[in-house]
């Protein structure tokens, strides 16, 4: 013991030097040191140590200060992130230390009928299967570490905690563990998933006895209880705590009634319409696909994203986000070959959903705004005509969920409520305290900006299934008069005003980038700002101030740290927003541009739409390269062209190599001159070229590949 002691103190000597050599605060450094010191020296760890041995030893300073010196924090969407070693990673320590603050929490909650009504497990279909970060040669227990794996791991943690456990046999969507809650009379639901993120992450969403998840002071009280009073980790064999009753499989039952209950929210009857569902790998498979089924629309799976994988593999960038237009590339020409009208994607845990539209012989994007738009409208419209919609019928958005929703239901004569904080727990909640009061008949429609929607009273949270069977049944309304839902959306253009909305963000690494993070909200916020380029600004909203004072806790003021600049408006706009907020669930600032025109005729639509978009070009310039100089980035004009998820650090290496890729121009061998092309771009992952061809091709007139006369990666 005395030696292993030894050798520890030793390593953890060699990770403070290295440390010491980051760019970073001595507060990161110290946590760090002090969490790698529990995992090295503490047996709950031991089957760890060997690669945290590994990464010391190899002085890979800036992942481990990144992989120990926090907490993987409790954001909008739960606890995601990376799969790795260390406290500030998902691994089966992370997910089980949860487990066991949440079965407390629980029990000093619920007390002894948080153990007989049980928690709702759902998993989704991620697997570690992320090569060369740890030594492949020793023993690595992240090794394809997957969802079902570290589902199990949970359960047996809430089993140890004598609390019942429902549990599907394979993977299933998170809105149909926010129905199972409710549908089974649970305490509680867990989803590990990490949503729409890359392969490499992973992570675990925790839901109330609504079917909602958790918002303050509650999550608050789950942090705590997760952080401060976890002591042991009890466990429990699975196949012992199946024989005590403690765990429980759920039947296929539930399947048909949560599919019943997407399917009783139907608004019309036609049915004429050619769909290709992309599932992009994941759950939608057991939701959107049979629904759409069921509802007895002529809808075809995507053959190259129709199989669960958590490697996502025909998905560009390997993102299955339906946010990120790319997602939809290996979908379209297996859409033209079956004549489709629509695609409609969902992503791992089928949440959100994707729509593209063929309008006019081309496919056309549809975003999460433009997605609440069409289905807003045309929700109201369908209430109207079956004399359901009343002076108290409510639609509920977050606060940077497009305005045009706000003004359609005003014009509408019925209630909006739009300005709650992000995250579609806050709608949950709404519609919670509809319910107390009687009202949730009075519901319509529950709508965020990131492709999420809620169509009914079923389950508090978004379900891309509701949303996929109301945008199939409009569209097919549609098709009859030979139009599409672009033009559906254009004429509520020419009626409103274009209403343009572009999310962009800032993604910074690491504990720096924290740092950084912080730098930009805090200047942001005490600093008096007049003018952004040419643009000034009428007024900010601080939304840390305001009711309630004080906030009512610490999650409270992380969900309320965003600020709301409007500026004054120009001559062909009605009003122009930034909205500027952290992620709660990733290292990045995020920025919402909202610019609103005027209103026109449908004959200038084209001309209109132009006029709109270069003024959020030019507002997204001055406004992200102020902010680049808040931390002292010299960020190109062409890194705009760039894919707009790379972090920072990544764009700005491009540019450090894009000589090099100039250069390989003259290396005479094809083959070598692709092989050292795309180990000059390894570090963008996957699809490197299709991230950095536009700015490319900006300054060389040609993409990178026709540039250097070869052809794609293998």
């Amino acid at each position: 013991m005395e030696k292993q002691l030894t050798a520890s103190r030793l390593l953890l000597e060699k990770a403070r030097a290295g440390f010491e050599t980051l760019d970073v605060s001595e507060q990161y450094v110290t946590a760090a040191l002090s969490w790698m010191e529990v995992w090295l020296t503490d047996s709950s760890y031991s089957e760890y140590v060997p690669q945290i041995h590994y990464l010391i030893e190899s002085e890979q300073w800036n992942f481990l200060l990144d992989s120990f010196y926090q907490v993987i924090p409790f954001g909008t969407g739960g606890r995601r992130g990376l799969v790795g070693i260390g406290p500030n990673r998902i691994n089966t320590w992370t997910i089980q230390s949860s487990a066991q603050g949440h079965s407390q929490y629980l029990m000093k909650k619920f007390g002894k009928t948080a153990q007989t009504k049980g928690v709702v497990f759902t998993y989704d279909v991620r697997q570690f299967t992320q090569e060369g970060i740890y030594n492949e040669d020793i023993p690595n227990p992240l090794k394809n570490l997957s969802c079902e794996q570290l589902a199990v791991a949970a359960a047996e943690v809430y089993a140890a905690n004598g609390i019942k456990v429902y549990m599907f046999n394979e993977v299933r969507s998170t809105p149909e563990l926010s129905f199972a809650i409710r549908h089974l009379g649970a305490i509680s639901g867990v989803m590990i998933s990490a949503s729409h993120n890359l392969p490499t992450d992973n992570g675990k969403k925790v839901y109330d006895e609504f079917g909602g998840q958790l918002i303050p002071p509650d999550d608050q009280a789950l942090v705590d209880e997760v952080t401060q009073n976890v002591k042991e980790i009890k466990t429990v064999d699975l196949h012992k705590a199946e024989k005590k009753g403690l765990v429980v499989h759920i039947s296929d039952d539930v399947d048909k009634a949560f599919q019943a209950a997407i399917c009783a929210k139907s608004l019309a009857q036609c049915r004429d319409l050619k769909i290709l569902y992309s599932p992009l790998h994941g759950t939608g498979l057991t939701s959107v696909y049979p629904v759409l089924q069921t509802m007895d629309f002529d809808v075809v799976l995507d053959p190259g994203t129709s199989n669960l994988s958590g490697k996502f593999e025909n998905v560009t960038f390997n993102i299955p986000n339906p946010e990120v237009v790319q997602s939809f590339d290996t979908c379209l020409q297996y859409a033209d070959e079956i004549g489709a009208d629509i695609i409609i994607s969902s992503d791992p845990d089928a949440d959100r959903i994707g729509v593209m539209v063929k309008h006019n012989n081309s496919w056309r994007f549809l975003s999460g705004n433009e997605i609440g738009i069409i289905l807003t409208n045309y929700a109201i419209s369908q209430y109207k005509t079956k004399g359901l919609l009343r002076a108290d019928s409510v639609v509920i958005k977050t606060g940077v969920t497009t305005s045009l929703i706000e003004t359609i239901t005003r014009e509408n004569s019925i209630q909006c409520i739009g300005n709650l904080l992000v995250g579609f727990k806050y709608i949950a909640h709404e519609m919670n305290n509809l319910q107390k009061q009687g009202l949730i008949d009075r519901f319509i429609v529950g709508l965020e900006e990131s492709h999420g929607v809620v169509v009914g009273d079923y389950c508090r949270d978004k379900d891309a299934a509701g949303a996929a069977l109301w945008m199939s049944e409009l569209a097919a309304e549609l098709k009859k008069d030979s139009r599409t839902l672009v033009d559906y959306l254009d004429e509520i253009y020419c009626r409103y005003g274009y209403c343009h909305n572009y999310l962009t963000e800032v993604r910074l690494l690491g504990a720096k980038g924290m740092e950084q993070i912080l730098t930009i909200m805090d200047h942001l916020r005490k600093n008096t700002i007049e003018t952004i380029g040419d643009f000034t600004v009428s007024s900010k909203i601080d939304r840390w101030e305001g009711d309630p004072q004080p906030h009512l806790s610490a999650t409270d003021t992380s969900a309320r740290n965003f600020l709301v600049f409007t500026l004054r408006a120009l001559p062909d706009t009605q009003g122009i927003t930034v909205t500027v907020r952290p992620s709660g669930t990733e290292p990045k600032v995020k920025m919402y541009f909202e610019i609103i025109g005027k209103p026109f005729d449908l004959k200038n639509i084209q001309a209109e739409k132009e006029k709109i978009i270069a003024i959020r070009e030019n507002l997204e310039k001055v406004f992200m390269q102020y902010c680049y100089k808040i931390v002292d980035i010299d960020f190109p004009e062409r890194g705009f062209l760039l894919f707009w998820q790379l972090p920072v650090i990544d764009k700005l290496k491009y540019f450090e190599v894009e000589d090099e890729i100039v250069a390989l121009k003259q290396v005479a061998d094809t083959a070598t001159r692709r092989d050292k092309l795309f180990k000059l771009l390894e570090f963008l992952g996957a699809n490197p070229v299709e991230k950095v061809d536009k700015a490319f091709k900006a300054k060389y007139e040609s993409g990178i590949l026709e540039y250097l006369n070869i052809g794609q990666q293998d």
